[in-house]
């Protein structure tokens, strides 16, 4: 059976890179992997890439921000989507009162030092919750790096932005009914298992996958066992 387009959707800072190891593995199945460019909402995200896939119908994969720019897709145009994959990634919106102040807060304090450090030097702050504790200093973790440093402070204002008014995906997510993925590393400090298990039980027929000794880089951290979950749900 022909597999279907898989568009691939990085999550903040991040590019192809972290699509790398599936895209080499899914080698059967054609892969489009957007640039969100200076999109400054979700909505926006999300419309740059239905206007730029190369299929009408096809498979969805996003990873952390990418996941609610998948969600926000499935909400504008539900039946271009075959099956849809969540990693590591979240579905409420900002949180009102201190928690969402302290929120923004965050962000905007990497985003000072991304502007009058560089984005290398944010990332080496930022990107330590990232990984599982053991990939620190390794060549996963100065490929994180790298990564990042491959964006601009005007690229980091914009999805800072985006991410600061996300929807809220309740809805996106009791409405789904294709074949739907979730994956989380069990050591994801930043999209925790438990809120994954909340996207389960919101999504009728969805299986979740726990990705073990990953933190939230999963698709780099853990390459086959991500690659494994994403070939089984494809042929689902």
């Amino acid at each position: 059976m022909e597999r279907p387009t898989l568009v691939m959707l990085p999550g903040l800072l991040c590019d192809d890179a972290v699509w790398a190891p599936q895209q080499q593995a899914l080698a059967g199945a054609p892969c489009f992997i957007p640039d969100y460019g200076l999109a400054s909402s979700i909505t926006q995200m999300a419309r740059l890439v239905l206007e730029q896939a190369p299929a009408e119908r096809f498979a969805l994969a996003g990873h952390s921000m990418g996941g609610r720019v998948a969600l926000e897709m499935a909400r504008l145009a539900p039946a271009r989507i075959q099956r849809i994959a969540l990693l590591d990634t979240g579905y409420e919106a900002r949180q009102p009162g201190d928690a969402g102040d302290a929120e923004q807060r965050k962000r905007l304090a990497l985003l000072e030092i991304a502007r009058t450090r560089g984005m290398r030097e944010m990332a080496r702050e930022w990107a330590v919750g990232m990984v599982h504790p053991d990939r620190l200093d390794t060549p996963v973790f100065e490929a994180v790096l790298d990564m990042v440093a491959r964006k601009t402070p005007e690229v980091f204002a914009a999805q800072i932005e985006a991410l600061l008014h996300r929807p809220d995906a309740t809805p996106v997510l009791q409405g789904l009914r294709c074949p739907t993925l979730l994956a989380c590393g069990r050591q994801d400090a930043w999209s925790p298992l438990q809120r994954h298990e909340e996207m389960q039980a919101l999504v009728p027929g969805s299986r979740l996958v726990v990705i073990e000794n990953s933190g939230h880089m999963s698709t780099m951290e853990q390459p086959e066992a991500v690659s494994a979950a994403l070939r089984e749900w494809l042929v689902d």
